[in-house]
C-alpha cells in the first residue's frame, strides 16, 4: 500500500563556520492522516508507536522548529541529504495551512557530494560517510541520527559545498 508520507520525527543540528556544534532540535510528531505507523515504518526507523502517540501534531511542532531556527544569530542554511526531506516538510506545511516561506535556504548535500567526488550517481548517506572514512553513528532513518551524520559530513567538507 502506497500512502502519503507524513513526518513522524523532525530533527536538526546547528553548527557554525568554525565547525562548532551549537545545539540540536528533535521532536516526534503525531501523524494525522495515518496515526497508526506501518510495520515497515516501525522496522525502518525503530520509532515506537507510543512515541508518536504521545507527540504533538506537525502544526504544533513546526512553529517550535522555526523558533529554534530563529534563536541562532548566524545566517541559517538547511542542509539535507537529498531533496525528499524538504519536499515532505513543504507538503506537511501545505497540508496544515502553514506558510513555509519563512524556512531558510536549503541545499542538497547528496547531489553536491556526487559532484565533489566525481561520482556517476548519487550515493546514500551511509555510503558517503564510508567513502569519507567517517563512522555512521546511531540508527539509520532516525531523523536525529541522520541529521547528526549529515552534519558530520557537512563539516568535513565545509569549504567545498556550494551555498
Amino acid at each position: 500500500m502506497n500512502r502519503e508520507q507524513e513526518i513522524i520525527e523532525l530533527a536538526a543540528y546547528s553548527v557554525n563556520g568554525y565547525r562548532d556544534w551549537i545545539d540540536n532540535f528533535q521532536r516526534f510528531i503525531k501523524p494525522t492522516s495515518h496515526p497508526r505507523l506501518s510495520a515497515y515504518c516501525l522496522e525502518l526507523t525503530g520509532i515506537k508507536q507510543e512515541q508518536v502517540n504521545k507527540a504533538k501534531r506537525f502544526d504544533m511542532v513546526f512553529p517550535d522548529f522555526l523558533e529554534w531556527l530563529e534563536g541562532h544569530d548566524q545566517p541559517q542554511l538547511i542542509c539535507t541529504w537529498g531533496n525528499k526531506d524538504m519536499t515532505i516538510i513543504r507538503d506537511e506545511c501545505r497540508r496544515h495551512d502553514i506558510d513555509d516561506r519563512f524556512l531558510p535556504k536549503s541545499i542538497n548535500l547528496k547531489s553536491q557530494y556526487a559532484s565533489i567526488h566525481l561520482l556517476g550517481k548519487e550515493v546514500g548517506l551511509q555510503k558517503a560517510l564510508e567513502y569519507s572514512l567517517i563512522e555512521f553513528e546511531g540508527s539509520p532513518h532516525r531523523a536525529i541520527d541522520d541529521a547528526f551524520n549529515t552534519t558530520k559530513l557537512f563539516l568535513h567538507y565545509l569549504d567545498r559545498w556550494q551555498y
